[in-house]
């Protein structure tokens, strides 16, 4: 059985920053592909970042240049570095780890993070 854990949301002032965490527990054969994804009352949950198991990243472009996805596989963890937050940024973060140990896929979703950024 795999658990998946976020941490690291909260309220922040705009211009301010945020490092989410997400963690990665149980029956762990193989990282593969990893993302973060939002959602905001009343939209679909979108992409932000993503990250391929040797290290690319792209980013959604609204976040380009202000958030950085990175991973430890020794820790199985997953982390998105928010900067320069904007009110928009404001919405519920979900982690997703793709732990197929054949290469195909199998998703699994951190419960939700609350970020908000407000004054």
């Amino acid at each position: 059985q795999v658990h998946i854990v976020e941490s690291g949301g909260g309220l922040v002032q705009p211009g301010g920053f945020l490092r989410l965490s997400c963690t990665a527990s149980g029956n762990i054969y193989r990282l593969n592909e990893m993302a973060w994804y939002r959602q905001t009352p009343g939209t679909q949950r979108e992409m932000v970042a993503h990250i391929t198991s040797g290290g690319d990243t792209t980013y959604e472009d609204n976040v380009k240049g202000r958030f950085t996805i990175s991973r430890s596989d020794a820790e199985n963890t997953l982390y998105l570095q928010m900067n320069n937050l904007k009110p928009e940024d404001t919405a519920v973060y979900y982690c997703c780890m793709n732990l197929s140990p054949l290469g195909q896929q199998d998703l699994y979703w951190g419960q939700g993070i609350q970020v908000t950024v407000s004054s």
